[in-house]
């Protein structure tokens, strides 16, 4: 989703993901997408354990895998989702001016800076990694097989690749991505599945049959049957970071996310899900605030007033 669109934008697709690239504007309609509810296929590999082994710390009082998908500039905004919210981002490879330069001092939440696309100056983002050592991870490739997203082919993005892994290498931070969702391709590539398998492949084909850096697969979900997405990438073996997620489901047989009240079940099941696996290493509700809140997501309302959603979101058990 557009930056913009987070505070004015129009609906996105269920199941798929919808977030966008770094930019300011009016916000503009998402895509139409395709996903649809998780079912179990693909399991295989052992999957690397991602848990962050806080659950019943002594002195632990907010998950360390909770974060927030939004542009928060707004230290009011930032204080109120401080108690229980540990990490977030914003698209962009850095935060906005607005917001405190160090929010992982300021606030206990560390920011986590993005390479969108491949448009990005390596240079530019390791002098900034190196100024801000507390920079652990970088994300990558937002939604590739979305037409209005990063939109790349398995094999241009597998020709990138190797420059995310330089900036790695030099700076030693993790890499997270590419940031997979159901899209609209085509080619058999709206199936995420499906388009991270040949980039595996293309990779391979192009790096004498070396698999890519991947530290952490990134994941978006729109609709029921999250868990059952999660198990179709098992097989990779590699722990996710969920860095989109909410219900926007609209029918086609189970109940359409109509109110605030769904949204809050939902909500209380997909952290549940995020939380007990130990796979799952981070997730990021989206989103902050919304305009005109169609889907019933935002967890903020007035400048550093939560809503509901928003209480809960920092309340639930980890």
């Amino acid at each position: 989703m557009t930056l913009a669109a987070c505070g004015g934008g129009d609906d996105a697709s269920v199941g798929g993901g919808t977030g966008g690239a770094p930019s300011s504007g009016s916000g503009s309609n998402g895509n139409t997408g395709t996903g649809g509810t998780g079912g179990t296929g693909n399991n295989g590999g052992t999957g690397n354990s991602g848990g962050t082994g806080n659950v019943g710390t002594p002195g632990v009082t907010k998950s360390a895998k909770r974060g927030v998908a939004y542009d928060l500039r707004s230290a009011n905004d930032l204080g109120a989702l401080a108690p229980g919210v540990s990490w977030w981002y914003n698209w962009g490879s850095q935060p906005n001016s607005a917001a405190a330069s160090d929010t992982s001092t300021a606030y206990n939440m560390d920011y986590i800076p993005m390479l969108w696309n491949g448009n990005f100056d390596g240079n530019a983002i390791e002098a900034y990694l190196r100024a801000h050592p507390k920079i652990k991870y970088l994300l990558l490739l937002n939604e590739p097989n979305l037409g209005d997203q990063a939109n790349l082919q398995p094999r241009d993005a597998a020709a990138l690749w190797p420059r995310y892994e330089a900036v790695a290498q030099h700076t030693g931070v993790k890499l997270v991505g590419p940031a997979i969702t159901w899209g609209n391709m085509g080619n058999g590539f709206n199936d995420p599945v499906a388009w991270l398998d040949a980039f595996y492949t293309e990779y391979r084909a192009a790096n004498g049959n070396r698999d890519p850096q991947i530290d952490y697969i990134a994941f978006h979900w729109y609709d029921y049957g999250l868990s059952g997405q999660l198990d179709r990438l098992v097989k990779y073996g590699k722990p996710f970071w969920v860095t989109e997620f909410a219900n926007w489901h609209v029918g086609d047989g189970n109940a359409a996310i109509d109110s605030a009240a769904k949204q809050m079940a939902q909500m209380k099941d997909m952290v549940a899900t995020c939380e007990q696996r130990t796979d799952v290493f981070r997730y990021a509700w989206f989103t902050g605030r919304w305009d005109n809140d169609t889907h019933f997501t935002s967890l903020l309302g007035a400048d550093g007033q939560l809503t509901d959603l928003g209480k809960l979101y920092i309340s639930l058990p980890f």
